[in-house]
């Protein structure tokens, strides 16, 4: 209900509805009044229609959609009923009768179906809310033709060059290899030798040789890792 688009939708269907006054209003209150009736009428209708979704969507969240929203409509229609009676009550002291019941029951049950409905099909097509944006790509594969960028396997060191190697191919460019890591981003990995670094979750194995260790890549490469270095690789959880 806190939500700015909420509130506007919510301010503006009371205005309209208070102007034009429907189902006798614009005759049995002034102008003000009406605004404020249509507002409490809106609001609290809306309200327990969220309150009436969220608890059919979890109770009942395995159901088909057209069901689910069925039930969610009659849900809704009942307890909007419920509402509407009880502002009618407080305002003008009155209650539909028996010939008048049917009429405003099917009018409630018919506005809630409706308005249920159309929020249901909005909210299965837009895109979830928590889906966060793809993290941008390490800046080290600018260094690379367009061909072989994707996800970084390993960086080593030959000379004063630093071969990139990627899902898709390997480069060779004349960068140290400190320089290099800094251009990795979020990319998990460690130096794991004084001329390599590599890509935590491109390793497919590991296993000891001595007091050092060798990490298979995906691509097929071997990079060893230095005694120092061992410990960094555990934590990781490549090497029991």
């Amino acid at each position: 209900m806190a939500h700015p688009v909420t509130l506007i939708a919510v301010l503006a269907i009371a205005a309209v509805l208070g102007v034009a006054g429907p189902f006798g209003t614009d005759d049995r209150l002034a102008l003000l009044q009406r605004l404020v009736y249509w507002l409490a009428i809106v609001a609290l209708t809306y309200g327990i229609g969220s309150i009436c979704d969220a608890l059919v969507t979890w109770r009942m969240a395995r159901l088909r959609f057209w069901l689910n929203v069925t039930i969610t409509a009659l849900v809704t229609g009942i307890c909007a009923n419920l509402v509407v009676i009880g502002v009618n009550l407080i305002t003008f002291g009155w209650l539909p009768g028996t010939a008048e019941l049917p009429t405003f029951l099917a009018t409630t049950f018919g506005i809630a179906a409706i308005v249920t409905t159309a929020l249901a099909l909005v909210k299965q097509q837009a895109p979830e809310a928590t889906a966060s944006p793809p993290p941008a790509p390490p800046r080290i594969l600018q260094r690379m033709p367009v061909d072989k960028r994707g996800a970084l396997v390993a960086l080593c060191v030959e000379d004063h060059y630093v071969r990139i190697q990627t899902v898709k191919g390997e480069a060779l460019v004349l960068l140290r290899l400190s320089d290099a890591m800094n251009e990795v981003g979020d990319t998990p990995g460690a130096r794991v030798h004084r001329s390599h670094w590599a890509a935590f979750d491109q390793v497919r194995s590991a296993r000891r040789a001595g007091d050092r260790a060798i990490l298979t890549m995906s691509n097929g490469a071997e990079i060893p890792v230095s005694r120092a270095n061992i410990a960094a690789i555990r934590e990781a959880g490549l090497l029991p």
